[in-house]
């Protein structure tokens, strides 16, 4: 199974509405950056044990670790959490950055160094999470 259909199955397995508001944003992100890398991660570590909700994955920034190796990886991620969505905006180096800049005008919304979580669309405002994600795609070449 390729990516886009890993992605596809992952999606149509959420019950609604978080089908559909997953469905909107993977045809949303995607559409910022025309191009860019998608990925699908099951969640599932080297020996198949489950360490995090599978995520789908935009673009590409290399992480750099204080030991100097580097791993390529997304940098803006979706995922479907135990009560609704969460955006992963990875590659900003102030953690109070999302926070700050969005945290008050984006809704009913938990925002944190990386991670944007909120139960459906309805109870944001898309266009305070496009400007985020937006960030973040801008923002892949701070990472240290």
């Amino acid at each position: 199974m390729n990516v886009q259909e890993q992605i596809k199955e992952y999606i149509t397995s959420q019950p609604e509405p978080k089908r559909s508001d997953m469905q909107e944003l993977h045809s949303i992100i995607p559409e910022m950056v025309p191009g860019c890398k998608l990925w699908f991660l099951d969640g599932k570590n080297s020996e198949n044990k489950t360490v995090s909700n599978p995520n789908i994955g935009y673009g590409l920034h290399t992480i750099k670790y204080a030991d100097g190796k580097t791993k390529e990886f997304y940098q803006i991620g979706l995922s479907a959490n135990k009560t609704g969505i969460s955006v992963y905006i990875l590659g900003i180096n102030d953690k109070t950055y999302l926070s700050k800049t969005y945290g008050k005008k984006i809704g009913k919304a938990s925002v944190t160094g990386y991670c944007i979580k909120f139960k459906t669309l309805k109870d944001i405002n898309i266009e305070i999470l496009k400007a985020a994600i937006q960030h973040g795609f801008e923002a892949r070449n701070e990472m240290i």
